[in-house]
Order: C-alpha cells, then sequence, then structure tokens
C-alpha cells in the first residue's frame, strides 16, 4: 500500500513538473494578477467618463465654467503629453504593442507602461474621449503578467506565455468574456492553435474572469435584451430573431458593415498624422473635440455602452443613428489619433451597432422586414468589428457573451464573413497590424534587446 501511494504522488510530481501543467499554473497566477489590474483599470474608466457627463452637463448650465474646463484641459494635454514621452508604448490601443512584444520586435517596460496607462486613461476619460478600455486592459493585462517572469524563473518562452495569459485575462475581464480573452489571445495574437498558447491563452481568461466576477457580477455587459423585455412582458422570448426565411435580409448588411469597417480602418489610420502636431496639441484638439460632443450629444463620450443601448431600444430615427454614426467615426478618429491611451475595440462595437440599427431601420422604411433593429444591430456590430481587426471568432464569441444571448449566432456569423470578404476585397490592411508595422517602420518604441531575440 505504501508503495503504491509513493508511486502515485510521484508520478503525479512528473504530471505537475510537465511542461503543459507548468504552463497552466502559470496562466492561472497571471490570470488572476492581470485581472485584476484590469478590473481597476476598467473601474477607474467608467467613473472617469461618469466624471466626464456630469462636467458637460455643469458647463451647460453655467458657461463660466468653461474657464475651468479650458484651464483643465491645457493641464492635462500636458501630463499626457509628458506620460506619452517618457513611455512611448503606452500611446494608442496597446494591442499592436502586445502583437509586436510576442513577435519579439517590441519591448516591454511593465512599471512604466502600468504607470502610463493608468496616468493616461484617466486624463482621457475625464474629458470623454471615445476611447475604449479593451485594448488597454490587454496592454496593462500583458504587463502585469510579465513581472511575473523573474520572480517565477521564466524562460524566454515561458515569459511569452505568460505575456499572452495576461493579455488574455485583459480582454476577459474588461468584457466580463472569457471565452472571447481566451480565443482572441489564440487568433488575435497568435494565429494559431499550439497547445501551449491555448492553455495559457484559456488559463488565463478564465482566471480573470473570476476577478471581475467578484468586482462586477455575472450580468452581460449590455443588456438590452432585458431591457426589451421588460417591455415585451416576462417571459417573452429573445426578441427580434431573424428567421431563416428572412437570412437573406443580412447580406446587404454583411456588404455595409464591412464598407463602414474599411472606412473606420482608413480613417484611424489617417489620423495617426495628427499625432505629428508639435508640443501637447494633438491631446488638446482631441479634448477640444469632445467638448461640443458633450454638450449636445453626450451619449458619443467614453467607450459607447450608453450609445450601444440606445441604438438597440430607444425610440429614435433612421436620421438621429445617422447623425450618432457621423458624430462618433469623427470623435473616435479624432481622440485615437491623438495619441492619448486608448482603444477603439469598444467604439468600434459602437459604430457597428449605430451602422446595423441604421440599416433596420431603413429597410423597415422600405418594408424588407419586420422589426428586426436589435438582431440586426447586433449583426453590425459583431460584422464592423470583424472587418476592422479580421478576428472573425473572437467577433462572433464576443458579441454572444457581451449580449448575453446565443439566439444570433447564424445571421451574426453570416453577416462576419460578408464583412470580411468585403474589407478583403477593398485592399484595408486589419487594424492592429496596421499600426504595428507603422510603428515599427517608425522607430518606436525600442526594438528588443538582443539578448531576448
Amino acid at each position: 500500500m505504501a508503495n503504491g501511494w509513493r508511486s502515485l504522488m510521484e508520478r503525479m510530481g512528473h504530471l505537475f513538473a510537465s511542461r503543459r501543467w507548468r504552463v497552466a499554473r502559470n496562466g492561472v497566477l497571471a490570470g488572476l494578477l492581470a485581472g485584476s489590474a484590469s478590473v481597476a483599470y476598467r473601474w477607474m474608466i467608467a467613473h472617469g467618463t461618469a466624471i466626464a457627463h456630469l462636467a458637460y452637463q455643469a458647463i451647460g448650465r453655467r458657461p463660466l465654467w468653461m474657464l475651468a474646463w479650458t484651464a483643465s484641459a491645457l493641464l492635462v494635454a500636458v501630463a499626457v503629453r509628458q506620460v506619452l514621452r517618457w513611455e512611448p508604448t503606452s500611446s494608442g490601443s496597446g494591442i499592436p504593442q502586445v502583437k509586436g512584444i510576442l513577435q519579439h520586435r517590441m519591448a516591454l517596460r511593465p512599471l512604466h507602461v502600468l504607470a502610463a496607462r493608468f496616468c493616461g486613461g484617466a486624463g482621457g476619460a475625464l474629458f470623454g474621449l471615445s476611447l475604449g478600455r479593451e485594448g488597454p486592459s490587454i496592454h496593462i493585462g500583458a504587463a502585469a503578467a510579465d513581472l511575473l517572469a523573474r520572480p517565477m524563473g521564466a524562460t524566454p518562452q515561458e515569459r511569452d506565455q505568460l505575456i499572452t495569459s495576461g493579455a488574455a485575462a485583459g480582454l476577459s475581464a474588461a468584457f466580463n468574456a472569457p471565452v472571447s480573452g481566451m480565443v482572441f489571445g489564440i487568433e488575435g495574437l497568435h494565429r494559431n492553435f499550439s497547445p501551449l498558447v491555448v492553455v495559457s491563452a484559456s488559463t488565463g481568461a478564465l482566471a480573470a474572469d473570476v476577478v471581475s466576477t467578484l468586482a462586477f457580477g455575472t450580468r452581460p455587459i449590455l443588456r438590452f435584451w432585458a431591457s426589451a423585455g421588460s417591455l415585451s412582458g416576462a417571459g417573452a422570448a429573445t426578441p427580434g430573431e431573424i428567421p431563416l426565411s428572412q437570412l437573406w435580409v443580412v447580406l446587404p448588411l454583411g456588404i455595409l458593415a464591412g464598407l463602414v469597417g474599411a472606412l473606420m480602418n482608413r480613417a484611424l489610420l489617417g489620423a495617426q498624422a495628427l499625432s505629428r502636431l508639435p508640443g501637447p496639441l494633438p491631446v488638446l484638439v482631441a479634448l477640444t473635440a469632445a467638448l461640443p460632443c458633450g454638450l449636445w450629444a453626450p451619449r458619443v463620450l467614453g467607450g459607447g455602452e450608453d450609445l450601444i443601448e440606445w441604438a438597440e431600444v430607444g425610440s429614435i430615427g433612421l436620421g438621429a443613428v445617422l447623425v450618432a454614426l457621423a458624430a462618433k467615426i469623427a470623435l473616435t478618429t479624432v481622440s485615437f489619433g491623438s495619441g492619448v491611451p486608448g482603444g477603439i475595440f469598444m467604439p468600434i462595437l459602437a459604430i457597428g451597432t449605430l451602422t446595423g440599427a441604421g440599416y433596420a431601420l431603413g429597410a423597415r422604411a422600405l418594408g424588407l422586414s419586420g422589426d428586426l433593429r436589435m438582431a440586426l444591430a447586433v449583426c453590425g456590430m459583431a460584422g464592423v468589428l470583424a472587418a476592422s481587426v479580421r478576428t472573425p471568432l473572437t467577433s462572433i464569441l464576443l458579441t454572444a457573451e457581451m449580449t448575453g444571448t446565443l439566439g444570433h449566432l447564424l445571421p451574426v456569423a453570416t453577416v462576419v464573413i460578408m464583412s470580411i470578404f468585403t474589407a478583403d476585397a477593398l485592399r484595408v490592411p486589419p487594424i492592429y497590424d496596421a499600426l504595428l508595422q507603422r510603428s515599427l517602420s517608425g522607430g518606436s518604441p525600442a526594438p528588443v534587446p538582443s539578448s531576448r531575440d
């Protein structure tokens, strides 16, 4: 009996010392740390945007408060500029930076990244810039996980796996979407399904989901199905499901979503010229652009959760949707082009939702479909994201996890396929790949030291 127990313990010891289980253990630890950091960032951005809404309301009631806004904008513009000079890799989304780190083409200074992301992100949120928390959360997660590499004695390959776990954890915590975080780590960062990549991404995303669930609960990010259900009565079925006989309705939407995604990529890449303005001017331009939006179209501020719900269930017309769509595209383009730390994931989802809602309202006016606005808005959300980022699996799964329903899986997948085909036909590169190549060709940020190559 003793020999049997000894043999069992030896086999378990060998198993836990194996490479796969070591990666799994590291992934769990990285996911917990990265998830905690991303949850803190998510909380900060949400409260910063709420303060921005209150500030613009106060300015609307008392125009003299514009003097305080102007002084604050100048201070924040200078401060963010200094942060970007201190840590250039904190500029923009963060996803291209993580891709470059995993390709051993960019450096990562984790403490600098964490400090710059939190400080710069807070500055943008307090003025309501149209930037999301998702890309920065991925960069923050990667940086937090990298802090574990030295204490754990990680090899260069294990360090890459820790960074993958942290990045997947960042998306998981940002959206309460562990499956999407896992798939993005595989599809968006590595584009391969090797067993170790799968293990590192899945353990990091699932561990981070524990943290985000404890902090924010289990409800999906977008709860418009609940709102619609309360309007149609308790126990009602998922509203607006597209019957199979009307699936053809989504085909033109797929083409439209591809066109909008391609337009966004062109606009975002073109807006990078804004960052070449001297000193704090790029940041000041973005803060100034947010002012009229905050006064007259506050829904377009921030990432876009309120705008998405408004487009889904609000009493709106096609004209209002088109105006909101133009304003959101313009503010997102200027906000991102300024270089302020912040992502484009959530703004692109909001733009996609407006695209789908506008298409639904136009189709209904022409008598081409019934009341399918919510379903088509979800399809537009996934289609524009897929066309911009070229991550079809992540786009499909993310919309399901964010909305809390699988009822639209087939039409969403159809729109995603059509939108990617359209964007490919237009020869518009995936936004994060294009941003990475532009950063590398510009010589910033610094390449990885040769010892890590």
